[in-house]
């Protein structure tokens, strides 16, 4: 069973709010904005709902899964809120950091350590994340664009860095 199904992951398309929303967040300032004061509300929502909702779900109509990774410096578990897209049986991560200059923190820790736990609607999974191979990255961008339309403005935007695509496949089931 792929990563998807044992995360009951669904994508659900936004409505016209949710689309405004989306529309903002995805402008310089809107990013710039949401990436400091989204992932510690995200991470406090995720905690009061007991995993069953996101600030992004609520808001913006976007599937949210809560990544536990582990620190590559610190050794400390670290929990990111990330928009994940579909990719096959599997789920796709993308490391833009709402458009911005430099490399997420978890894309370093899952270079160091693939494993990691993803938590979504209640649903929870130990997954290895693995670099997408060219054309993987191709469709995962190409899909999370369609998800959330923010990611063609992201791509055009990082112009200094690589931006690193992951494909999380099942690892052993977890209770």
């Amino acid at each position: 069973m792929g990563v998807a199904a044992q995360l009951d992951y669904r994508h659900r398309p936004a409505n016209i709010a949710q689309r405004w929303l989306q529309a903002v967040a995805s402008t310089r300032a809107g990013a710039w904005t949401f990436a400091r004061v989204l992932p510690p509300v995200d991470r406090a929502v995720d905690r009061i709902s007991k995993g069953r909702t996101s600030v992004p779900r609520l808001l913006a109509g976007l599937p949210v899964v809560m990544m536990t990774t582990t620190g590559r410096k610190s050794g400390q578990a670290r929990t990111t809120p990330l928009i994940a897209v579909p990719l096959g049986a599997d789920l796709a991560i993308i490391g833009t950091r709402f458009g911005e200059p430099n490399t997420p923190g978890w894309v370093h820790n899952l270079e160091a350590d693939p494993r990691a736990i993803l938590e979504h609607t209640g649903h929870r999974c130990e997954v290895v994340a693995r670099p997408a191979t060219a054309a993987e990255a191709d469709t995962a961008w190409a899909v999370a664009a369609e998800v959330y339309p923010g990611y063609r403005k992201y791509r055009q935007r990082i112009t200094g860095r690589t931006v690193r695509v992951f494909v999380l496949e099942t690892s052993a089931p977890s209770e």
